[in-house]
């Protein structure tokens, strides 16, 4: 999480620190205590500003979300075509994880085995917006661009999901050596060649 200029909140300093243990501790259970230790506050203080330990991870996941879909919007404005739509958003998702190791292991659900159901369904929930995001794209292409996607939508707005969803996972599964922009440009390359094709003229009678 990238600190603000201002001086941080109690709130947002244990939201920080958390990221940061995701990040250093990588594999092990995180623990309110340990967490106090690390922000330099009692547990009970902790619990003054979230009432459990899932509400911390949810706040870092409303970060997540805000982060990713207000720069989706910057995306949408500012870019007219579908593939470089697609294009910027699948990377914008790939640094975002890169930049922020700690989230990459939230976005990717390892951290969250064990807790409850409504985290790991939010977070599932983030790349299935996208998906939802891509498949808008992709519709808006044909109407807009006369391009069509050369697998039916929702199979080509899933398949682009997947890439990021798995890069994303394989970052977190080789602690965070394997780093998701490796390979974009080359890879990129393969999928936008494949995603759209012009679409077919229909004939008036």
């Amino acid at each position: 999480m990238t600190q603000a200029t201002s001086p941080l909140s109690r709130r947002d300093q244990i939201l920080q620190a958390l990221a940061l243990m995701l990040e250093e501790d990588s594999g092990k259970r995180i623990t309110t205590a340990a967490l106090a230790r690390q922000v330099g506050v009692s547990e009970a203080a902790l619990y003054r500003h979230f009432p459990s330990k899932a509400r911390m991870f949810e706040g870092l996941i409303e970060f997540i979300e805000a982060s990713l879909f207000e720069r989706i919007r910057r995306i949408l404005d500012d870019t007219p075509t579908a593939l470089d739509r697609c294009e910027r958003i699948l990377q914008l998702v790939l640094v975002f994880a890169e930049k922020n190791p700690g989230l990459s292991r939230l976005m990717d659900g390892d951290v969250l085995t064990g807790e409850t159901a409504r985290l790991r369904t939010r977070m599932s929930q983030l790349f299935e917006r996208l998906e939802t995001q891509f498949k808008q794209i992709l519709r808006e292409a044909e109407l807009r661009e006369g391009l069509k996607a050369q697998l039916p939508t929702s199979a080509a707005a899933n398949l682009l999901s997947a890439f990021v969803e798995g890069r994303v996972s394989q970052y977190v599964r080789s602690d965070f050596r394997h780093r998701p922009t490796t390979h974009w440009e080359d890879q990129w390359r393969l999928l936008g060649s494949g995603l759209l094709a012009q679409a077919p003229q229909t004939s008036s009678v």
